[in-house]
């Protein structure tokens, strides 16, 4: 018992200190290792593994919406970077630069992408030419360099996976259309996939992204009350269209400016989600994106009939991603393991078990066992997966719920940001210099103007001036 209990010791409790929490959970439950270059990352199978379910889930959704992969390369030639000058000044400050092709120095340099909007523009300048070449659906996978200077395991590293779509579209109206509709993806698969709800709505233009015409964004509330951007979709507008000359021939033979999205999910997904649902044992997957979603258990595993009937019962759990634990662990270790891991479901098999033809199963969230049949067993884990998986969602929202507030004032707006960690809802007048005020007194930013606007009073929070907007107000990582 005392090695089983020095396994979850390893963690410290995310009361004492959440920072420390979840590192510890990164590195316990093998999710990422740290790399030789400063700020980059090593993600293991176990964390990968969640990586690959993110992806193969969003992959689908995006091509039911006639979306297809494309590939661009690595690298951006200075010069085209410059063609959008609010772009290039927005990363800037991030972008790691290549100088030396082998042992020549380049005539020009060439930037590591951190994002791809110029090799797409680059590339649509070319590819489109009539309105029957409209729209342009395309995403590719792949991973972006952007030279942080403070780095945390999935929150924020110098390399990181993602997703990018980039769209082309005849009208303003489709532009706008695909961008809500494609925020609205990543909002339902937050909530259907990832147990995670969230807050849908627009940056103000302080937050939107360097380029832009209006970004949208999806917020969700960690368990320390600090806010996390989980995904977010832009319109472009004809902007980047004009400052690479991207045209089509109309039906009538007149060229126009496309209007353009990109939008986007990375890595940081798995951060949020060790964050939502993480407990001080270790993670908490939600069973839709478990790499694992049972862990069937032998006991006594050397007597004859055990280890043979825990490969039966996985062989009847078809339908489910399971896995038999065989190791010459004792039991007590492999339960505290499959705890770290945060698999959704423990099955335990013993020979008292199969002469009493039934099993026990574990649910990891609330760690309630329950004796099941074994004829039952199929039916059984997939009610419990069900449930687990609703019950996550709806912990995670009362969750959040509670930890949000409003703010009448500025001084009660203080106080809130001060002593409750949270969401903080509060009527803005829309002046940038009261956002900045905002930041500067409270540490607090603006998270986003949610579609669902709800009036609290008629003035700023900050001046006492006409409010335009509510916003969501916090501490963000």
């Amino acid at each position: 018992m005392a090695k089983e209990k020095k396994l979850v010791e390893a963690i410290t409790s995310m009361e004492e200190d959440f920072a420390q929490w979840y590192t510890d959970v990164v590195k316990k439950a093998e999710l990422v290792d740290y790399a030789s270059v400063k700020g980059c990352m090593v993600i293991k199978p176990a964390g990968y593994a969640i990586w690959e379910n993110i992806q193969k889930e969003l992959d689908r959704r995006f091509k039911e919406t006639g979306v297809e992969n494309v590939y661009m390369p690595l690298f951006i030639p200075e010069s085209l970077l410059q063609r959008e000058k609010d772009h290039v000044e927005g990363f800037a400050p991030e972008v790691a630069w290549v100088t030396h092709g082998g042992l020549e120095p380049l005539q020009e340099r060439l930037c590591v992408r951190p994002t791809s909007e110029t090799l797409f523009c680059d590339f649509y300048a070319r590819d489109i030419q009539s309105h029957r070449d409209l729209p342009k659906l395309y995403n590719q996978w792949c991973s972006v360099v952007r030279w942080e200077k403070t780095t945390r395991p999935f929150l924020r590293s110098r390399e990181f996976l993602w997703q990018e779509g980039h769209t082309a579209h005849a009208t303003a109206e489709e532009a706008e259309e695909r961008t809500i509709q494609m925020l609205n993806l990543y909002a339902d698969f937050c909530e259907e996939v990832l147990a995670m709800p969230v807050i849908r709505g627009r940056k103000t233009d302080k937050e939107k992204f360097a380029g832009a015409e209006a970004t949208y964004t999806i917020e969700a509330l960690m368990h320390d009350g600090k806010a996390l951007q989980s995904g977010t979709s832009h319109n472009f507008g004809d902007g980047f269209a004009k400052a690479f000359g991207i045209q089509y021939a109309n039906k009538e033979n007149k060229l126009e400016y496309v209007h353009q999205t990109s939008w986007g999910m990375t890595t940081r997904l798995i951060g949020a989600i060790i964050m939502v649902h993480g407990d001080d044992s270790g993670l908490v997957l939600p069973p839709r994106i478990a790499p694992t979603q049972v862990m069937i258990i032998p006991i006594q595993q050397k007597k004859a009939g055990v280890l043979d009937k825990a490969y039966e019962m996985k062989d009847m759990l078809k339908g489910f991603r399971v896995k038999v634990d065989d190791t010459d662990k004792s039991p007590g270790w492999k339960f505290s393991e499959a705890e770290m891991r945060g698999i959704p479901v423990r099955i335990e098999i013993g020979p008292k078990d199969i002469e009493a033809g039934h099993a026990v199963i574990v649910r990891r969230d609330t760690r309630e066992k329950q004796i099941v049949a074994l004829d039952e067993l199929t039916q059984k884990v997939e009610e419990t997966l069900d449930a687990m998986q609703k019950d996550m969602l709806e912990r995670a929202r009362a969750h959040r719920d509670a930890h949000t507030y409003e703010a009448h004032d500025f001084a009660e707006f203080k106080d809130i940001v001060e002593n409750k960690p949270g969401f903080v809802k509060a009527m803005w007048c829309g002046d940038e210099a009261c956002e900045n005020m905002i930041k500067e007194e409270t540490g607090a930013t603006s998270r986003c103007m949610p579609f669902k606007q709800e009036h609290l009073s008629d003035t700023c929070v900050c001046c006492g001036k006409p409010a335009k907007a509510m916003v969501y107000w916090g501490k963000a990582y």
